[in-house]
């Protein structure tokens, strides 16, 4: 992918997807440049167990740096001779953004423009980001395609993505920077992030405590399995075109009820629920449209449900130290 000395910079390094995505590349043999501000969003134990697995690698570099330090980021690409930039750092979370809605000017423009002027500055060859199913909104058309309009967001994260995606068409057209964004469609699967559902679930029903289930559990998502998600980001930093977006996702969307039921079975305990009213800032439903990810990135999602859940399962258990139930 790379040429030999050259590098890709992984940004989100430490986060959920940046890890995965990083340690598939250095499986790969690629060396990777990660950079990440180990923010305390979430347990910061968490992201520093994923490192110190990155850091066995000989070929992995770690910067403790945040993106939108752009004197900070600028003297890594002195250093280093980075070929391709794989932004993967945000400030993520839906509900997050109504109780701290800086942290994602901050993040999410601010370090995406700064990533952005620097593949502009040492001509990369490819810059390939994190988008989200976020900015379809309120989107009643399902499943949702990437020829969908995208200009109704229903939360600022939302509002983040969709203008990281104009502002890289923009500099992809001004400044000929091979650009693709990736829209994730709830992402699940071992070394997840605290505040996803999968995990809350997991942790409250293993200690017995209830469940808050939004929309009284009917509301739906297409939950991707972590694995799947690495394969169509990977398709994408091998294959560098002037602008393009794709959608990452199962393709099967899967009501929150059923969902909690396969969890059930997975742990062998039932849950306590709490049945609540949507939270502001969520959509009913996502589904992934993913026949254009199939046709050009050769995105081929093979995880089920049932068999993601009890992978996650297994690695809570052990990371964790619970026991069988």
């Amino acid at each position: 992918m790379t040429g030999k000395d050259r590098a890709i910079l992984v940004t989100g390094s430490a986060g959920f997807i940046g890890f995965h995505v990083s340690k598939r590349l250095l499986e790969m043999g690629e060396p990777v440049v990660g950079v990440d501000n180990l923010n305390e969003y979430y347990d910061v134990t968490l992201k520093k167990a994923r490192l110190e697995i990155l850091k066995s690698y000989d070929d992995f570099t770690f910067y403790r740096e945040d993106i939108q330090n752009l004197q900070a980021i600028e003297d890594i690409f002195e250093s280093h001779d980075l070929d391709i930039i794989c932004n993967l750092a945000a400030q993520a979370g839906v509900r997050y953004s109504l109780k701290d809605p800086f942290s994602y000017q901050k993040s999410n423009l601010e370090g995406f423009l700064s990533l952005l002027e620097l593949a502009r500055k040492y001509r990369v060859r490819n810059f390939v980001y994190a988008s989200s199913s976020s900015v379809y909104g309120d989107n009643k058309k399902v499943p949702f395609s990437v020829d969908d309009r995208v200009d109704t967001p229903v939360s600022l994260y939302a509002a983040t993505k969709r203008a990281n995606e104009l502002i890289a068409h923009a500099y992809s057209h001004l400044y000929q920077i091979p650009c693709t964004g990736l829209r994730f469609f709830t992402v699940y699967g071992p070394w997840g992030r605290p505040d996803m559902a999968l995990f809350l679930f997991t942790e409250a029903i293993l200690k017995k405590r209830p469940i808050n289930v939004y929309n009284y559990g009917h509301m739906k998502r297409d939950f991707t399995y972590i694995d799947d998600i690495v394969d169509g980001t990977i398709a994408a930093l091998q294959r560098a075109v002037p602008y393009e977006v794709f959608n990452l996702g199962n393709s099967q969307s899967v009501e929150l009820l059923n969902f909690i039921r396969i969890l059930e079975e997975a742990l062998g305990q039932e849950a306590k629920k709490n049945m609540m009213p949507m939270q502001p800032g969520d959509v009913p439903e996502t589904a992934a449209d993913i026949r254009k990810s199939r046709e050009l990135l050769g995105f081929d999602p093979k995880t089920s449900l049932e068999e993601g859940t009890r992978k996650f399962v297994a690695w809570y258990r052990e990371y964790y130290r619970q026991p069988n139930s």
